[in-house]
């Protein structure tokens, strides 16, 4: 989401931004035919396998997706299901149908995009019963409501609005029932940078004050100071896509200041370099099979430059019970349980080569 005036849908930074969906998309099917992960619902929205992407490129949406997914699950399993999922600027995400395959859909699963995005997406939807089915499978009544820029079931609405109109996307989303008591996780990849820092502290302000109990969770470039990061920005704007946001992607402190000076309670974050090392290294071993990687530095400078953070809210105490993840000395992972009343903790000790990430989602 570029700084314009909301719905300018012939602004050429706009037009950019909607581009990368097409580009996250294409790049996800890729990984996906080569066996990084499984996603059986991608094919319908991107029917050929395109061109060959770098194995460096395919680690990273690895991480990317293996990442998000870690920390989704884990608020759904927490609350069981009682909860609301906020997807910002979903793009042609398949989230809906992979949380539904795996029987773990929360009772409202909500996507927001530009108008023009959420169109083509709905589209696919009516004309590919493989996406309409499931939707249709969870849904009780007659009434499912599908237009040009609103598709509304039991289980699954997906809405146009601009995210930097926030009273509008408020009236939207209440319109469709969401439900300020209910547990509520927010999800946005890629999406704040391309907003201006006012922009976007006023969305995540505005998550802060309407949930009590809520996890956002927000992936997008960090330490964009230095050369690397540069050259990131400047490949940007050569598509005239500008980075608006770009100065609260300077470092991980920076990422997790915006949620707290806007509300929330506790904000941890990583670089994707770190959640690689986090994974199931099992999975990490077999994805590292597929293809011979020779830019081994490429990939980890890749991956220092993205990031996962993620804020929290706890009036209803969820995070009673602690998961903990734990790698140390860059070795194989080992899985603990511990039990905790305190809040959610993520530590990185450089100097003792290791590193704990503990209860992923409160």
């Amino acid at each position: 989401m570029a700084a314009r005036q909301p719905f300018a849908d012939a602004d050429t930074a706009d037009e950019a931004v909607r581009a990368t969906c097409d580009d996250a998309t294409t790049c996800k099917r890729f990984a996906t035919s080569k066996g990084y992960w499984k996603d059986s619902s991608l094919q319908y929205f991107v029917r050929n396998v395109g061109e060959r992407k770098a194995p460096e490129i395919n680690r990273g949406y690895y991480a990317r997706v293996q990442g998000v997914n870690l920390l989704l699950d884990a608020f759904l399993k927490k609350t069981q299901g009682h909860c609301q999922v906020i997807n910002l600027g979903a793009g042609l995400d398949t989230t809906f149908w992979r949380l539904q395959e795996e029987n773990l859909l929360p009772r409202k699963l909500f996507e927001v995009d530009f108008p023009t995005v959420v169109a083509r997406k709905i589209h696919h939807i009516k004309t590919k019963p493989p996406l309409s089915k499931p939707i249709i499978d969870v849904h009780s009544t007659d009434s499912l409501l599908l237009e040009s820029h609103v598709l509304d079931s039991d289980r699954f609405c997906i809405i146009g609005a601009d995210l930097r109109d926030v009273p509008g996307l408020d009236e939207k989303l209440r319109r469709f029932q969401l439900d300020p008591e209910l547990p509520t996780l927010l999800l946005s990849e890629c999406v704040l940078v391309y907003m201006t820092p006012s922009q976007s502290s006023s969305l995540v302000h505005w998550a802060a004050q309407t949930f009590h109990t809520a996890m956002f969770i927000n992936y997008e470039q960090v330490n964009m100071s230095d050369r690397f990061g540069q050259v990131m920005i400047e490949n940007l704007q050569r598509r005239r896509c500008a980075l608006a946001g770009v100065e609260l992607c300077q470092s991980l402190d920076s990422q997790k200041e915006r949620f707290l000076r806007a509300g929330w309670d506790q904000a941890n974050a990583l670089d994707m370099m770190a959640v690689y090392s986090v994974l199931p290294q099992d999975d990490v071993a077999r994805i590292e099979r597929l293809e011979f990687l020779d830019e081994k530095e490429l990939l980890q400078q890749l991956l220092q430059h993205y990031c996962i953070c993620w804020a929290t809210k706890d009036r209803l105490n969820l995070g009673e019970t602690r998961r903990r993840l734990h790698v140390s000395g860059g070795g194989a992972a080992r899985r603990c349980w511990t039990s905790s009343g305190r809040p959610p903790s993520l530590t990185s000790r450089v100097g003792s080569a290791s590193l704990g990430l503990s209860q992923l989602a409160f």
